[in-house]
């Protein structure tokens, strides 16, 4: 008797367990993926609306992986300045100048948010969300900046 009630148990857990599903529907198994492409049609990868948002979730306590996920995208931007930035070298004449002052004041913003990353990594708890913040701010104009000089490099220098 003892046995066939826990059996009985575990099949009714194992039951329930399997028929879970979240409130949309999806179990939890399926991730949902999202991944913008650059819009020249390159296939470029670039800063997806996730990591805009994990920038936005991490507590405190969550520091050092906030730390490791922008440091990640630092380096998939400076990917896309170099990319940007071989492109320009195989242009020539006025555009070329403007599109290398462009390109410098990327790799500007760049070293900025790489010091405010830095200012981050010794933030403390109090100094935390102000910090974050700060980052956040600046992680969003630079891949704006970045966006905008992809675009004008589109209209001005052939693919």
């Amino acid at each position: 008797m003892r046995h066939t009630l826990l059996i009985v148990m575990l099949l009714l857990v194992a039951g329930l367990a399997v028929g879970c599903t979240s409130k949309d529907g999806s179990t939890p198994a399926e991730p949902e993926h999202h991944e913008t492409t650059a819009a020249q049609g390159d296939n470029t990868p670039v800063v997806t609306e996730e990591a805009a948002q994990a920038a936005e979730d991490y507590s405190y306590a969550k520091k050092a992986e906030f730390i490791a996920k922008m440091k990640e995208e630092l380096a998939r931007m400076q990917v896309e300045i170099d990319r940007l930035s071989a492109k320009v070298d195989r242009s020539s004449g006025a555009t070329k100048a403007e599109a290398q002052a462009k390109l410098a004041a990327l790799r500007e913003k760049s070293a900025q948010l790489k010091k405010k990353l830095d200012a981050a990594e010794g933030a403390t708890a109090s100094t935390w969300d102000s910090v974050k913040k700060d980052f956040r701010t600046s992680f969003g104009e630079f891949k704006a900046s970045i966006k905008k000089t992809r675009q004008w490099l589109g209209e001005k220098i052939e693919p």
